[in-house]
C-alpha cells in the first residue's frame, strides 16, 4: 500500500487519478488550490471536487507555499505532481504566474527533498508535448529535422506548413520520439522543460526514483467545460451547447494527439508501481494525430448541432503546427497501451457532456484578451 500525494488532485487527471489509486487500495493526500478558471465560481460545487470528497485527505493549498507542501508531504512516500498553469496561449502574457507555479512551486518540493528529512521513494511529474516544440520531421533533402517555430511572415501570408530549418521546404511530419530535440515554443513549454530537468537530476542525485511523463492532449468525461483557455474538445462543445460558431484557427489542417483520461491514468499507475518506470521519460498519448477540423465535424454531428464551422485563418503566437507521440519506449519498459480510440473517446466525452448544465461560453472573452496582447493574428 502506497501512501499518495496529488498536487492538482482535485482537477481533471488529478481527480481520477485519486479515485483509481483509493479503488487500488492506497492511501491519497490531495494538494489543491481549487482555481476558479478550472472549478468554476464556486469551486466547492465543481464536480471533479466532489468526486473526491471524503475519499482522500484534501488540504487547500497551493505548491507556492512551503508550508503547505510541509503540511501534504506528512506520511507521504509518493509524489504525483500535477499541480500546474497549462493554457499555452495565457503562458504567452501571465510569464510571472507560470514560471512561480510551475518552476517556483516544483522548487519549493525539490529543495525540501534535499534538505528536510522525508519518506519519499517516488516522484512523478506531468510533463508535455509542448516541450518538443514542433517535434520530429523529415526533409526529402536533409532527412530527420527539428523545425523551429513557423515566422510570422508565412503565418501571415496563410502559408502554416512546417519547413526545414536548413533548406525552407515544406517537411513531413514524423512521430516524436523521447530522443528529439527539446525546443518549447512558448512559455508554458518552456517551464514544463525546466519543470521536468528539476525534476529528473533532483531524482538522480538524492537516489529518489523519478518518472517523468510527457502528456499529449488529454481529454475525456469530466474535464472542465468552463475553462476557454485549454482542451479543444471543451471549448468547441461547449460553443455548440450554447448555440454558437465554431472558429478554427489556421486552416483547420493542425492536429494533435488526442488521449482519453483512463489511458492517462492508466500509465501514471504503472509509472507508481513499476520499477521499470525508474528513472524514465515516457510519451504519453495516442500515438494518433487528428486534424482540428475533424475534431470540430465529429462534435457538431455527435451533438446533432446547427453550428456552423468557420474556418479564419487566424492562429495564436506560440502555437504548434503538428505532434504525436512515438510510444515505443512506454511500451517496451512498462506495457502501456492505449485502450480507447478517438471516435470511442468522443462518444464517451459527449455522452458526459450531454448529462452537464451548459456552462457559460468565455472564449470570445479570451480571444479579446489575447488579441489585446498582441497573441492573436
Amino acid at each position: 500500500m502506497r501512501n499518495v500525494l496529488i498536487t492538482g488532485g482535485a482537477g481533471f487527471i488529478g481527480s481520477n487519478l485519486a479515485l483509481k489509486l483509493v479503488e487500488s487500495g492506497s492511501n491519497v493526500t490531495v494538494l489543491d488550490n481549487l482555481s476558479p478558471q478550472i472549478h468554476g465560481d464556486n469551486p466547492e460545487l465543481s464536480p471533479l471536487y466532489r468526486s473526491i470528497l471524503g475519499k482522500v485527505k484534501f488540504i487547500k493549498g497551493t505548491v507556492e507555499s512551503r508550508q503547505d507542501w510541509n503540511d501534504a508531504l506528512v506520511g507521504i512516500d509518493t509524489v504525483v505532481h500535477l499541480a500546474a498553469e497549462t493554457g499555452t496561449g495565457q503562458s504567452m502574457y501571465q510569464i510571472k504566474k507560470y514560471s512561480d507555479v510551475n518552476i517556483g512551486g516544483s522548487a519549493i518540493l525539490l529543495d525540501l527533498m534535499a534538505n528536510e528529512p522525508h519518506n519519499i521513494s517516488k516522484m512523478v511529474i506531468a510533463s508535455s508535448r509542448s516541450i518538443y516544440g514542433e517535434g520530429k520531421y523529415l526533409c526529402k533533402q536533409h532527412g530527420i529535422v527539428y523545425p523551429n517555430a513557423r515566422s510570422a511572415e508565412d503565418m501571415k501570408l496563410a502559408d502554416f506548413n512546417v519547413k526545414c530549418p536548413v533548406c525552407s521546404v515544406s517537411v513531413e511530419l514524423l512521430a516524436t520520439d523521447e530522443e528529439s530535440k527539446i525546443h518549447p515554443s512558448s512559455i508554458y513549454g518552456v517551464t514544463k522543460q525546466v519543470q521536468e530537468q528539476m525534476f529528473m537530476i533532483t531524482g538522480q542525485s538524492l537516489g529518489i526514483p523519478t518518472v517523468s511523463l510527457r502528456f499529449q492532449n488529454v481529454y475525456g468525461a469530466g474535464q472542465s467545460l468552463s475553462n476557454p483557455y485549454t482542451g479543444i474538445l471543451s471549448i468547441f462543445s461547449t460553443r455548440i451547447k450554447n448555440g454558437n460558431d465554431i472558429n478554427i484557427f489556421e486552416d483547420g489542417l493542425e492536429s494533435r494527439d488526442f488521449i482519453y483520461i483512463d489511458d492517462v491514468v492508466e500509465s501514471i499507475m504503472l509509472s507508481i508501481f513499476k520499477d521499470e518506470a525508474n528513472y524514465q521519460i515516457f510519451n504519453v498519448g495516442s500515438g494518433v494525430c487528428t486534424d482540428v477540423l475533424t475534431v470540430a465535424e465529429t462534435l457538431k454531428n455527435v451533438y446533432q448541432s446547427n453550428s456552423s464551422v468557420s474556418i479564419s485563418g487566424n492562429y495564436r503566437v506560440g502555437d504548434i503546427r503538428h505532434n504525436f507521440a512515438d510510444l515505443t519506449l512506454i511500451r517496451s519498459k512498462v506495457g502501456f497501451e492505449p485502450k480507447i480510440d478517438f471516435l470511442n473517446g468522443i462518444k464517451k466525452f459527449t455522452t458526459w457532456v450531454n448529462k452537464q448544465e451548459i456552462q457559460k461560453d468565455l472564449y470570445e472573452a479570451s480571444i479579446q484578451e489575447m488579441k489585446s496582447k498582441g497573441l492573436y493574428k
